[in-house]
């Protein structure tokens, strides 16, 4: 028992040193402060550089993994949120509109997530392969008229980077609604009807304040 006990100990430490490196990692990806020594990561992560080799091969192992699970938390926010939307032009919608309000409750992440656009389009983790799913459930649904599933992808994945970089860049705009109204015009270009559309941004959504909460 006592041994099992000190095994839980050793992982528990393991984990929090990783989850350290990472967080320390996903803030300079923030900060777009990616050409910076070892040391500087693990004087951050207020770990010793010795810890660091225990975990990652490198640097750029670190930083890959940041973005990866920057782009998975915020994906697995979004299945949480929408898990029981039975219809897929709904849930695809509903997760473009809260991703918009994410920007700003989230601007460390969502930094992240701009910095690393070409990495949120082609990424099978996070929310690329989510909108694929939602888009694709729409046309086999007969909700969505679209030709082709990786161009419907590509143009969600450029609204969404473009409506985040928007909105740091202008502070004062309204998020919710312009998250609204640029998912209300992806819709419409997806073959649903504007009064349609219009119903489909106007529903309620989850309560946001929980985010936090979702995901350990």
């Amino acid at each position: 028992m006592a041994e099992k006990t000190a095994l839980r100990r050793v992982d528990r430490r393991k984990a929090r040193t990783r989850t350290a490196l990472v967080c320390a990692a996903q803030r300079l990806l923030a900060e777009r402060r990616t050409d910076v020594p070892i040391l500087e990561i693990t004087e951050l992560a207020d770990i010793g550089v010795g810890s660091f080799y225990n975990h990652f091969d490198s640097k750029e192992d670190l930083f890959r993994v940041a973005v990866e699970e920057a782009l998975e938390w915020w994906g697995s926010v979004m299945d949480r949120l929408t898990a029981d939307i039975e219809d897929p032009a709904v849930a695809y919608a509903q997760s473009f509109r809260m991703t918009g309000r994410l920007h700003r409750r989230h601007p460390e992440l969502s930094r992240i997530l701009l910095n690393h656009g070409l990495e949120l389009a082609r990424s099978e983790r996070g929310l690329a392969p989510r909108a694929f799913h939602d888009i694709r459930a729409a046309v086999d649904a007969g909700r969505f008229e679209v030709e082709d599933l990786d161009l419907a992808l590509a143009v969600t994945a450029g609204a969404a980077l473009a409506l985040g970089a928007l909105l740091h860049s202008q502070p004062d705009r309204d998020d919710g609604k312009s998250a609204d109204l640029a998912v209300r015009g992806l819709l419409r270009q997806f073959g649903i009807p504007a009064d349609e559309a219009e119903r489909i941004c106007s529903l309620d959504l989850p309560d946001l304040d929980a985010v936090d909460t979702l995901v350990g």
